[in-house]
């Protein structure tokens, strides 16, 4: 299962100035790959500059827990991540991030971000990193490849905030390509992409589009009993303040949350602790480093 999936391609663990040229800005190329095994064990660790990963203790009756850091405190046009996170056959774990990801400002070039999320045969894995901040004519691409084997479950999510509402800042223009793709067996099961470029602020205010909020959230569950769960799954949206919606495609529970951000966060967080409950049988609470 780690074989050749755990070998990083291409240029890693580049230094600040590293292969910088004659006016060119120095560009962040970091990795961080973390693999648990079917007992909980650590089996597969790799990090390169500007990525770390921490392993903090979990609570009692909850599962192995691997968080990833990012050390340049944001992301600008041109930096470029890859994470992994995985367990072995009839293993558990989450991986989670140790905040919230900042995307800076472009001046041209994209910010790009590739996550590998894989849960071997009869496994149950957690992806829950915290929410991206996308800051004005920042342009991010990031794609999340989920990999399953045999009778896997994989909860999923990710939380888009565009520009810093709290600070009085917004996104007028920029490119956001927010990628998810899962697999079961090797094949392609599901394919999803929110993309907004060019004009994003009459995207975001527009009804047909955002109607005004500037979060959003997008979990997937992928097992084999996510059909099962759908009135569950529904039974635990938020109501006051967010538009949220549950349902099943191709064998796939698929949850939306959109509003400002701190309700989405808070609605995210309720909705995951009560799904992780219900579906894995664990504890109705997240790490302690989200209520930082």
């Amino acid at each position: 299962m780690y074989d050749g999936a755990w070998r990083s391609e291409g240029r890693v663990g580049a230094e600040v100035g590293d292969g910088a040229r004659d006016g060119e800005l120095a560009r962040n190329d970091g990795v961080a790959e973390v693999a648990f095994g079917g007992d909980g064990r650590l089996v597969h660790l790799y990090q390169s500059t500007p990525c770390r990963v921490a392993f903090p203790r979990a609570e009692p009756g909850d599962v192995p827990l691997g968080v990833f850091i990012t050390t340049s405190g944001g992301l600008a046009g041109g930096d470029r991540l890859r994470f992994r996170a995985a367990v072995a056959d009839g293993g558990r774990a989450m991986v989670t991030t140790q905040a919230a990801e900042k995307i800076y400002r472009s001046l041209g070039a994209d910010t790009r971000i590739d996550i590998a999320v894989v849960a071997g045969a009869g496994a149950w894995m957690e992806w829950l990193p915290q929410e991206t901040i996308v800051f004005d004519r920042a342009r991010l691409r990031r794609r999340t490849d989920i990999h399953l084997g045999p009778g896997a479950r994989a909860l999923a999510g990710e939380m888009l905030v565009l520009g810093r509402s709290a600070h009085g800042e917004s996104v007028a223009s920029g490119l956001v390509h927010d990628a998810i793709r899962v697999h079961r067996g090797g094949r392609l099961v599901w394919a999803d992409a929110v993309h907004l470029d060019g004009d994003i602020a009459a995207i975001v205010g527009s009804s047909a589009g955002f109607g005004g909020s500037t979060a959003l959230a997008t979990v997937v569950y992928a097992a084999d009993d996510a059909a099962s769960l759908l009135e569950g799954a529904r039974g635990l949206l938020p109501g006051e303040g967010i538009h949220a919606g549950a349902t099943v495609v191709n064998g796939l529970l698929v949850v939306r949350l959109l509003g400002e951000p701190f309700a989405v966060r808070r609605g995210f967080v309720q909705w995951w602790t009560g799904f992780r409950a219900a579906a894995g049988g664990l504890p109705a609470r997240l790490p302690r480093l989200w209520s930082m």
